[in-house]
């Protein structure tokens, strides 16, 4: 990376943990700075990422150590489970615009009702 000397290697080496803290890879702290803070803002992005992809490798370690049946059972049942969100919400979504032509169809004939009526009155 930028191993400079002894004294930035330690503090950029930190591949093998995921929870480095800004502080250890903090390269503004010393005197003459060596990165600038957009660059520092990097090197800290890149070691959450680091974090977050060890995180994955272990899920996935742990999802292939299972009995492919469980992991499959598990997503038969998130797919019926999805399945019914989606059809609750296919129903509450035709409720809605059920009801809202209703309102409409009841305006337009309150509307041709009070026109008759003014025609009535009229004549």
């Amino acid at each position: 990376m930028l191993a400079c000397d002894d004294q930035t290697a330690s503090t950029t080496n930190v591949g093998d943990n995921p929870a480095a803290s800004t502080n250890s890879l903090n390269l503004l702290s010393s005197s003459p700075p060596l990165v600038s803070e957009i660059e520092q803002e990097v090197l800290d992005e890149y070691a959450r990422l680091l974090g977050n992809v060890n995180k994955l490798s272990s899920a996935l370690a742990d999802l292939a150590g299972d009995p492919s049946s469980l992991t499959l059972d598990g997503l038969r049942l998130l797919e019926r489970k999805t399945a019914t969100v989606c059809t609750l919400l296919k129903a509450s979504v035709y409720s809605i615009v059920l009801q809202q032509q209703i309102i409409n169809e009841e305006d337009a004939n309150a509307d041709v009702g009070q026109r008759l009526q003014d025609a009535n009155d009229e004549a």
